[in-house]
């Protein structure tokens, strides 16, 4: 067989795996456990034990923040799985083992091993009344088999949702990471900071008995005073050690630099000085932080103190696509999966501070599910004209209602509509080059589906 006939061969697979992860309840239709999950782990040989967990949680920052801490503890010598959601265009992206996703064979093997044992607990849900493995639950139960299989060193998984019984939680974590909560799916989190922060804290309980990691570490992001006084409360409740920003350690210096920006970093142990990070803004300058200071603390327990030189490779190879990414020049086009206001802010900020755009056009396409004019009260000062288009998702608003929308807030002549993101990226483009500005850009923003197809489009699927 040809290697393209093998790799042809690969994604058919593939597609068959994903297919049948599909056919279960999707990513919105939440089930509230714990224990389906841990019935399938213990039932294949306990295998969300089998390497020791950092896992991460907050509302924005999760993936970046995830990518960061794998990077620097595998430039320690360690092996690591990484598992993040969601994917922009291949599941496989999901589960990483060394850096990189987890190749489509090996995805598909470990499925087709583990089904079984998910029929087998399916069975029992149903029998009782309960609906199967979620999609979510199996892809966790799916990337700890692919981590105990490979093997790993550590595991560093991002919690889906929330975090008490989102089925990551089901491994004890060493490593308990919070990177800025705000508001975000509240029809499961509750409806204000201090709801969504207790449901998060939940990954500090300990479920396992005996437990691999008995006195976890608190790793926590700078957040809002409501959100801080929440995690303060169940941190004294539970008698876990932590150290957050600001307090036990913090974010000293950054400058800009080509292509990211060089940051000084007090960690709780050394400080760590003029370490190149190739991302742009200062969410990612604080993200790497937290990173620096969760690998500091889990790797104080390996008896591996970090290196400054060690950190400062591992940070240079960090990449985080769709966030603030810059896929394209001539004109510049800018990726970003923001879709609530907290993270629109933040893109906007970082569009302002690493882009220096002098006629700045917004694609736009969003889900009807989200705070729609919260994001836009973030983004219109920053738009010289919006393009409106839809994401490709039963979720998706429509374009039309998204851009009477987006005209409560602009004038209604810099609002153009689009019957799909190509026609709105070639809108955007024709918009740049009218504009006669020195520096035009484009910002493709409202969702990580949207941003996905126009890495597509802009041919950065890689």
């Amino acid at each position: 067989m040809s290697a393209e006939d093998r790799d042809e061969n690969s994604q058919t697979q593939l597609a068959r795996a994903y297919a049948a992860l599909l056919a279960r309840a999707g990513e919105t239709q939440i089930e509230v456990r714990l224990d389906a999950t841990r019935r399938a782990c213990e039932l294949l040989g306990d295998i969300h034990h089998a390497a020791p967990v950092i896992t991460v949680t907050g509302t924005n920052g999760k993936t970046s923040t995830a990518r960061m801490i794998d990077s620097i503890v595998s430039a320690h010598d360690l092996r690591v799985g990484r598992f993040t959601s969601p994917h922009l265009h291949s599941v496989t992206e999901r589960i990483s083992v060394d850096g990189g996703p987890v190749e489509a064979e090996t995805f598909v093997r470990i499925h087709d091993e583990i089904a079984p044992y998910l029929d087998i607990v399916d069975a029992q849900l149903v029998a009782e009344g309960r609906g199967r493995l979620t999609f979510f639950e199996a892809l966790t139960i799916l990337a700890f088999a692919v981590f105990a299989d490979a093997p790993v060193d550590v595991v560093v998984t991002e919690v889906g949702m929330g975090g008490e019984w989102d089925s990551t939680n089901v491994a004890d974590a060493a490593v308990c990471v919070f990177t800025k909560i705000g508001l975000d799916h509240q029809k499961f989190l509750g409806d204000t900071l201090t709801e969504i922060a207790a449901t998060k804290a939940g990954i500090l309980n300990r479920s396992l008995d005996p437990s691999p990691a008995p006195e976890p570490v608190a790793v926590i992001a700078a957040q809002a005073e409501e959100a801080q006084t929440a995690l303060d409360a169940e941190i004294e409740a539970r008698d876990v050690h932590a150290v957050t920003e600001d307090r036990g350690f913090r974010l000293l210096d950054r400058q800009r630099a080509v292509d990211g920006q060089l940051i000084t970093v007090q960690g709780v142990r050394d400080v760590y000085t003029d370490i190149f990070l190739p991302l742009h803004g200062l969410h990612q300058a604080h993200n790497a932080a937290v990173a620096l200071v969760a690998a500091e603390a889990f790797l104080a327990d390996e008896d591996k103190p970090l290196v400054l030189d060690t950190v400062a490779d591992g940070l240079s190879r960090v990449t985080s696509p769709g966030r603030a990414e810059l896929v394209r020049t001539g004109p510049a086009v800018v990726v970003d999966g923001a879709h609530n206001p907290d993270a629109a802010h933040v893109l906007a900020e970082t569009v302002t501070e690493a882009f220096d755009f002098d006629y700045t056009v917004m694609v736009l396409a969003m889900f009807g599910d989200k705070d729609v004019h919260g994001v836009l009260e973030e983004l219109h000062r920053r738009a010289d004209a919006f393009v409106i288009s839809q994401a490709l998702s039963s979720r998706a608003m429509d374009t039309h209602e998204l851009a009477e929308a987006v005209r409560e807030w602009v004038d209604e002549d810099s609002v153009l509509e689009a019957p799909d993101l190509n026609a709105a990226l070639m809108k955007a483009i024709d918009l740049t080059n009218r504009s006669g500005a020195q520096s035009p850009g484009i910002v493709v923003t409202g969702s990580l589906f949207t941003v996905a197809e126009a890495r597509l489009l802009l041919g950065k699927e890689d």
